[in-house]
């Protein structure tokens, strides 16, 4: 079975973590109870990524940023679950499980695998993975360090690519990691207490059942120097940034900060984040979208709106997925897939307006 309702564990560029439901924004908050069972958080995960069926919702793509390498010649459609962008390339999951790419394709990256039984995808420098339903992984793209090459086995839930290495948790809450070594960043701490992970650049970051987060690698800027607390529900590894979102909304930062990447806005309305090269994505409850970091493209500076459910943040680029309703549902006026009082009151505005005798009505549109 196909996710089709969910942009699950969207890895995007250099490998970001989260859980982010289909329909309007369903905030994904880990308890004390529930952050201490790594058995419940195990079946979430394996329930996200492989078991969940059809749904009302998926979306289109939008990107802002850098083009120099076609990042912005988005693929048309409108069912699209999960999005992920590398450094000059981009991916999306469709909720027929098979998956589309475009951009920079100098070493094969944004030439994906056919088939239909993707339920996950991750984009690193050059390289990318993605888990399938058998929670199996395929790589492909730049592998001179072997990155692009997976481990065998079935029992994996989450994947990230970082820029020349790569990871992935597994089952029984352990991470395995391969590619680029030079700093440590593919060698993982031993332990099976983990339930999410980011790769950045050259180092990494894993979250543990009890809310804490672990990092190794590179640490020249301390981007592997995670702060004190056991209240923290997903992470985002970057070029030299990390971020982190708290059970209370908030977001914290460290690491490379030359732009500003690492100074998150103040607020605890946010559900998702996303580090890229030197620019930061958050989402926040209300389906809108906040960037800050290096703006050289205009990559921090996210479109208006409040219908976005996913994002992901790249090199020099960012993208979103635009909530869509897949049914045609009578009464519903505003194309959410639901009939509550925003569709009474779009009614209301126009009661009584007959577009044959009066066509010029901004309300009467051609069809």
């Amino acid at each position: 079975m196909k996710s089709k309702g969910l942009a699950a564990l969207i890895s995007g560029a250099y490998g970001k973590f989260r859980l982010t439901f289909f329909g309007r924004m369903t905030k994904m908050r880990l308890g004390s109870g529930f952050k201490n069972n790594l058995v419940l958080v195990a079946a979430v995960v394996a329930v996200c990524c492989i078991c969940i069926g059809q749904s009302a919702f998926a979306g289109s793509i939008v990107g802002w940023g850098s083009n120099f390498h076609g990042q912005a010649a988005l693929p048309d459609g409108n069912d699209f679950v999960a999005i992920a962008v590398g450094d000059y390339h981009c991916l999306a999951l469709k909720s027929d499980g098979s998956i589309v790419a475009w951009g920079g394709d100098y070493s094969g990256q944004a030439t994906p695998p056919p088939g239909n039984d993707s339920v996950a995808i991750t984009a690193g420098w050059y390289h990318n993975l993605t888990l399938k339903t058998d929670g199996s992984i395929v790589g492909w793209g730049y592998n001179y360090h072997g990155q692009a090459t997976p481990p065998a086995g079935n029992d994996f839930v989450t994947i990230a690519a970082g820029g020349f290495h790569s990871l992935a948790l597994k089952q029984d809450g352990s991470i395995a990691g391969w590619g680029l070594n030079r700093y440590a960043q593919a060698a993982p701490p031993a332990g099976n207490d983990f339930v999410a992970i980011a790769a950045g650049l050259y180092y990494s970051l894993a979250l543990k059942n009890d809310g804490s987060i672990v990092g190794w690698g590179q640490n020249d800027d301390g981007q592997a120097t995670p702060p004190d607390g056991n209240d923290f529900v997903a992470v985002a590894a970057g070029g030299g940034h990390s971020l982190a979102l708290k059970s209370d909304g908030s977001i914290v930062a460290w690491g490379y900060n030359h732009h500003g990447q690492a100074t998150p806005p103040d607020g605890n309305d946010f559900v998702a984040v996303a580090a890229g090269g030197g620019h930061s994505l958050a989402l926040k409850s209300d389906g809108c979208i906040v960037g800050w970091g290096q703006n050289t493209h205009g990559q921090a500076t996210p479109p208006d709106g409040n219908d976005f459910v996913a994002i992901a943040a790249g090199g020099g680029y960012s993208l979103a997925i635009i909530l869509l309703c897949q049914y045609a549902l009578a009464g519903d006026l505003n194309d959410d897939c639901k009939v509550d009082f925003r569709d009474f009151a779009m009614m209301a505005a126009n009661w009584l307006i007959d577009c044959e005798l009066n066509p010029e009505n901004p309300a009467c549109i051609p069809k």
